[in-house]
This record gives structure tokens, sequence and C-alpha cells, in this order.
């Protein structure tokens, strides 16, 4: 995204309920079941649900007290927390197909530490991380509110008021905003698609909805009512996996930056934290994060590169985008390797990843969310290197 001058920029989000994420969500409840029982499991799942069928395939190395019979009921227990008991797709009566099997050995041998072979990244790639002051979470504006307005809706649902009872659990929303000399200034268009019961008017929807997304936007931020759109296909009764197949990992920009910046083109969900697709992400997503909160710059992208079975990373990336405060970015590239371990291990150790702690990451983004302290989750959103960052360019 540029940094300066006039221009329009969107993004969207989808809901839980998607069936992409239900995809996702199925994958990472696989993953910190393995997890929880062995921190040091390998896994890569992959799921597709459609009408009444959900399909589990990937390799896994873990413990033989995981069953297939333990990660089917585990699949059911995510769908029911969603909120799926319809006719087309019920967490009671889908049909549970168990496709995993054991890791290749081949990929094995690449990644395991032995002798003196430090361990190495599970897959070869390029990963990238952004951030941005334009909002309080150093996420970009469109993605951010995307995500809250669903959120909202979510929360809206899942509540005791009787505004939410019409509400399924499908839904995605796409927000369009105005940036004067490279600063979010308010929305030009909302759009909002929601799954919702049969007798449930449009009307109520549209009044519901505009008033969740009122209370998301900074005050004064509301599109002109001709450019809200909510449901504009007049109906959203038949949605989720029965509506559209879902699969693990297609909305690796939903669960990102929203196209603000870069991505590898690695999906994260389903997959352990030796896969750099996911691990590296979220590495570079804190660097440049805390890069941001340290105020060295008001933007910044940071790319890594990594090579099956090799340790250390191939090459390390900033750039601040002219947003710079003084510090130059070739430096700061051998700074933060510095702060930082960036071995596939290194990355794991830093951040405390090998941990059950990845199925709240599969819905509303990966990125800028608020780390609960007694979870200990979302550790690549802290910003504890923000002392050492200004310590190492003299900044108070």
């Amino acid at each position: 995204m540029r940094n300066n001058g006039d221009f329009l920029f969107a993004s969207e989000s989808v809901s839980e309920g998607h069936p992409d994420k239900v995809a996702d969500q199925i994958s990472d409840t696989v993953l910190d079941t393995y997890l929880a029982a062995d921190p040091e499991a390998r896994v890569a799942c992959e799921t597709l649900v459609t009408t009444n069928q959900i399909i589990l395939a990937g390799e896994v190395r873990g413990p033989q007290s995981i069953t297939k019979d333990m990660l089917i009921e585990k699949a059911r227990e995510t769908v029911k927390e969603i909120g799926y008991d319809q006719a087309g797709f019920s967490w009671k009566t889908a049909n549970v197909q168990f496709l995993m099997h054991a890791q290749s050995p081949h990929i094995a041998i690449g990644v395991d530490s032995s002798g003196n072979k430090d361990e190495g990244a599970g897959d070869q790639g390029i990963m990238f991380g952004y951030a941005t002051s334009e909002t309080d979470s150093l996420m970009p504006a469109p993605i951010y509110y995307a995500h809250k307005i669903l959120k909202n809706l979510h929360d809206l649902r899942k509540s005791d008021n009787p505004k939410g009872r019409g509400f399924l659990p499908d839904a995605k929303s796409q927000v369009t905003l105005r940036y004067v000399n490279g600063k979010p200034v308010g929305a030009t268009s909302v759009v909002v698609s929601t799954q919702h019961k049969e007798d449930m008017l449009q009307s109520d929807i549209r009044h519901i909805v505009h008033d969740i997304i009122v209370k998301t936007l900074p005050e004064g931020w509301m599109c002109p009512e001709e450019e809200f759109y909510v449901n504009p296909t007049g109906i959203f009764v038949i949605g989720g996996p029965d509506g559209d197949c879902g699969l693990t990992g297609r909305k690796i920009i939903v669960d990102t930056y929203g196209g603000a910046a870069p991505h590898g083109g690695g999906a994260f969900s389903g997959k352990d934290p030796t896969k750099v697709d996911r691990s590296a992400a979220y590495a570079c997503r804190y660097l440049a994060k805390n890069i941001v909160a340290a105020g060295l710059a008001d933007s910044c992208t940071l790319q890594i590169s990594y090579a099956i079975g090799v340790s250390h990373p191939l090459s390390v990336y900033v750039n601040l985008h002219e947003t710079g405060k003084d510090v130059d970015e070739r430096q700061l590239e051998k700074v933060l390797r510095e702060l930082m371990d960036l071995s596939p291990r290194g990355i794991r150790k830093h951040l405390r990843m090998n941990r059950p702690i990845y199925k709240e990451t599969a819905a509303y983004g990966h990125f800028g969310r608020k780390p609960d302290p007694i979870k200990d989750n979302f550790t690549w959103e802290k910003t504890d290197l923000v002392n050492d960052l200004r310590n190492a360019f003299n900044r108070k």
C-alpha cells in the first residue's frame, strides 16, 4: 500500500462460519490436539468441507494416543462450536472421512536435528511480515475494520440479545477506505453478506448490521447510505459448507494484511511450527510490529527466506517505505538477526510456539490480535523488543 497520496483501498474478511474458515478451524483443531499430547508432534492437516461431508487428509507424526476416532470427534466438536446443525451441514450427521498418514521420512530427514546438524526448515519459501501505525493494533485499517465488523456480528449472534437470534454462522465483509495524504479518513463503501434464518426480514438485517458498523468504525467514518450493501443478492439462507465447498488455506490474504502487503503464498492453518510457512510469517509480523512500535518507522515490510533442511535464513530484507526515522535499513537487518534467532527452532523457542494455541487464530485474522496473558497466546503480537531496538539505534 502507498504511504502517501490520496487513494481508495479495500480489504475483505470472512466469519468463522465461512466454508474455508470451517476447514481452517478443523485443521488447527487437529494440530492443537497433537501439540497438547506432544509439543514436538509434526502435523500437516488439510480439511475439505461440503454438504454434510468433512474430509481430513495430510501427514502427521505424533503419539499413538491420538486416534482416528478422537480426531473425528474433535472435528465434530469444532463444527458444533461454530454453530452448524442444519439439514445440509450438521455436526451430528456429517460424514467424516479420515485420510491422514505418517509423515514422509524424506521430509523428516531434512527437518530433524541430528549430530551437529540443527533442525532445518520444513520447506523452502519466502515469508512476509508487515506493520503500520495507522491503527492501534499496527494493522492496516481496511482489514482491521473488516475483521472487527464480523467479530462484533459474531458476538451478537452468540449473545442473549434477541437481535442476534436470526443470524447464522456464515458471513463476509468488505470495507473500502479513503486515504488522504496516506492516512485513512473514512469509509466510501461497506459490504456485509450474512447468513440468516428464513423468516428474518432483510430490512431488519440491514438495520442491525448498520448499527454494528456505525459502532465499529471511528466516529464520522460511516459510508454514504447508497454505498452500504447488505446481502446484495437479497437472501442468504443456504450458507456455510452446504452452500459452497471449503478448503484449508484458501483465505491467506484475509488471514494476513488484507492485500496491503506482499504475501509469500503459504497458508498457515493445520501446519505445526516447524513449517516456516507459519512460524516464520509470524516472526516477520513480530519483528515488523516491534520496529513500528519502537518508533523507528511508520510502516515496515519484512521478508525472510528459507531452504528445506537448512536452519539459518537465506536472507532478511527490511523495507521502511521511506517512513524510517533516520534508520538505515541494512543496519536494521543486521540488528534483527542479533535480537532474534531466526532458525526454525529459534523462532519456536522465542515465541513459545510448540503449544496448542492455534485454533483461535483460524478466524478473524492471525495478526492484530490481543495476546491473552493467561493463555499466553498470540505471542507474535507482543512488543517486547521495543527497548532493544531503541537502544540499538540510540533512541530514548
